[in-house]
């Protein structure tokens, strides 16, 4: 019973470890932004779609992975048995498990570029990853400085929805722009709650997030209305005009929303508690997502 009890707890930190439900922020901007272009253009190439979908989940293993490297160098993941650097004790393997992460996923970028003869994407990709980068590499840590949720905005907001437009039109759009703020702020949301249950391992490593910064009980005022500027942003580009009126569907998403800020402002102060507050946000953050690509698949904006 020791034997199989251990084997599943190895299993279980593994799986905390991977972080499956993060690979969504891999997959939501690739797809809302071949959607817009879709509802746009009514253009569709499936390929390109699926080769960026490939390389934007290798992409993510690479920020995953690599995130762990930088944070075992600062010690701020002493106390997390579930890094990728703990569980394998090899950090030098892990790190160079990331770079051939972003590699492949990169080479993936290349190929679609080749196929249409046009480096753009490869360049907004690229930038992409260079503010992901800066998230926690060094010497920037800007994650360290409390910037890392603008970061998050950016590189999965306009910047990763902007290129799977790009990809399927070899264009740019003003409305894409509009519509990806909704992506950027619901991304940013999961990496806000991140920070309520490890206050205390953020102070000792000199980590200064936003939540640091704020006191856990300012932060979940600030996250509230992070989570309601997803509906007041989706109702303003219905009224004027960048998403059709059926974009409400994204309401659906409100018991996630209301579950989401019910729990952070309850129990913001208690790290046992809140700790899944992340995960709630990864349900809002889906399902928001899944309501507004529905909207596009299926509209002429």
């Amino acid at each position: 019973m020791t034997i199989n009890q251990d084997i599943r707890d190895n299993q279980k930190l593994w799986l905390a470890a991977i972080k499956p439900p993060i690979y969504s922020v891999a997959i939501v901007p690739i797809a809302v932004g071949t959607a817009i272009a879709f509802a746009q253009t009514r253009l569709f190439d499936l390929q390109i779609c699926l080769t960026f979908l490939a390389s934007a989940i290798l992409i993510i293993a690479w920020l995953n992975i690599s995130n762990d490297v930088f944070d075992a160098d600062t010690g701020i993941d002493v106390n997390k048995a579930h890094s990728v650097v703990n569980l394998t004790g090899n950090k030098s393997l892990m790190f160079g498990i990331s770079n051939l992460c972003l590699v492949m996923g990169c080479a993936g970028i290349v190929l679609i570029c080749w196929w249409q003869q046009d480096w753009t994407v490869l360049g907004l990709v690229l930038l992409c990853c260079a503010l992901g980068y800066t998230y926690q590499g060094p010497p920037f840590r800007l994650g360290y400085l409390g910037l890392g949720e603008f970061i998050c905005f950016f590189a999965f907001g306009p910047g990763a929805v902007s290129a799977a437009y790009y990809s399927q039109t070899q264009s740019f759009s003003v409305q894409c722009l509009g519509i990806s703020v909704i992506i950027g702020i619901s991304t940013s949301i999961i990496l806000f709650c991140s920070h309520f249950h490890q206050v205390e391992d953020d102070l000792a490593a000199g980590k200064r997030s936003p939540i640091v910064r704020l006191g856990t009980a300012r932060g979940a005022i600030v996250l509230t209305g992070l989570t309601l500027s997803i509906y007041l942003v989706t109702i303003l580009l219905v009224m004027i005009g960048y998403l059709p009126l059926k974009a409400l569907l994204i309401f659906i998403s409100f018991p996630f929303a209301y579950q989401l800020v019910e729990r952070v402002m309850k129990y913001h102060d208690q790290p046992q508690q809140v700790s899944n507050s992340k995960f709630i946000a990864v349900n809002f953050y889906i399902v928001s997502a899944i309501a507004l690509i529905l909207v596009l698949a299926t509209s002429s904006t």
